[in-house]
């Protein structure tokens, strides 16, 4: 006697449907009558001979019912793998690649604190502050809804730059109303930069910088098609960070630290269409031959005075540029 699940009642049902105790018997011949009734038949018992007792459809009922087992366990075997493939591309889709291992199969508890420190991370805040004088909800743009499915798509248009090849280090991090934020040097281990040049460590930075050229070009585009005048407004900046996930059922992947808060504040105090680092920022792009040219002394809230530079976006970087601090 074997236990069933409560599914299995299911195929006993469907096998007492399929081979009913009145049915013919699977031999060379066929000795059951309508009324149940046995007749002699050549194989069978009777005057030719012993032959295979009732016992024969009690095998064949149990064959089929482990073929139906059998089948139905490899359909949901199917079924999980292409849960979990699944599974697997929506979470990375939400959280870093190598950051998603750490949470496929695992039943992560609520204290548990995935977090990893980074020596330098740069960090990319872009917005368009016009965004907010154009949203209004009236009925001609259905209470605003035009309005945000305008955002969507120039959201959208800037998430599809991450799928080019010489942008796969960046790291979108989330969007904050109309305010882009990423950064790129996550997919390095900490400590990593100690062991490189500085030129080779700040490689991402420069990476960063065409990413954002790349948003701006983007955007433009977009106002051509939908005849707007949206302008992008950048503020970039690089050092330590501490990355984690918080949340175990619905995670979110975040950074925090004071590279975070002057990135951002570079990005509020910036200028349209102009792409704002630090002091710091400047100078180790100038190691990657890109030009920048001083802004001057701006107040940045929580931080007092700080000197502050503009990013040439032409992207000619030579080595014969002229220094860039004087």
């Amino acid at each position: 006697w074997v236990p069933l699940s409560p599914w299995g009642w299911e195929l006993h049902a469907i096998l007492d449907a399929w081979v009913p105790s009145q049915s013919l018997l699977l031999d060379a011949g066929k000795c059951r009558t309508h009324e149940g009734e046995n007749r002699p038949s050549p194989g069978l018992g009777g005057p030719d001979g012993p032959g295979p007792s009732v016992s024969l459809p009690k095998n064949e009922y149990y064959c089929r019912l482990d073929f139906l087992w059998k089948k139905k366990f490899k359909k949901e075997r199917e079924e999980i793998e292409t849960m979990e493939n699944l599974n697997r591309v929506l979470l990375e889709n939400v959280l870093p690649a190598d950051v998603a291992q750490q949470f496929i199969g695992q039943n992560r508890r609520n204290e548990d604190l995935y977090h990893q420190s980074y020596d330098c991370v740069c960090v990319l805040f872009a917005s368009i502050p016009d965004f907010k004088e154009f949203y209004s909800e009236s009925n001609v743009n259905h209470e605003g809804l035009e309005c945000l499915r305008l955002l969507n798509e120039i959201i959208a248009d800037f998430d599809e730059l991450l799928s080019k090849p010489k942008f796969s280090g960046v790291e979108k991090i989330k969007t904050i109303g109309s305010t882009y934020m990423a950064a790129t040097g996550l997919n390095a281990t900490s400590g990593q930069d100690n062991q490189q040049d500085a030129e080779r460590s700040y490689t991402h930075l420069g990476i960063m910088v065409e990413f954002a050229v790349a948003l701006i070009a983007k955007l433009d585009i977009i106002n051509k098609h939908s005849f707007n005048t949206f302008k992008l407004r950048v503020g970039i900046n690089h050092g330590p960070v501490v990355a984690g996930v918080i949340g175990a059922q619905k995670p979110q992947y975040d950074i925090w630290g004071n590279t975070v808060n002057v990135a951002s504040r570079m990005e509020s105090t910036g200028v349209l269409g102009k792409i704002q680092v630090t002091e710091e920022t400047a100078r180790a792009l100038e190691t990657l031959g890109y030009t920048c040219y001083l802004r001057g002394i701006i107040k940045v809230k929580g931080k007092g005075q700080l000197r502050t530079y503009y990013v040439c976006t032409d992207l000619s970087r030579s080595g014969l540029q002229p220094p860039m601090l004087s």
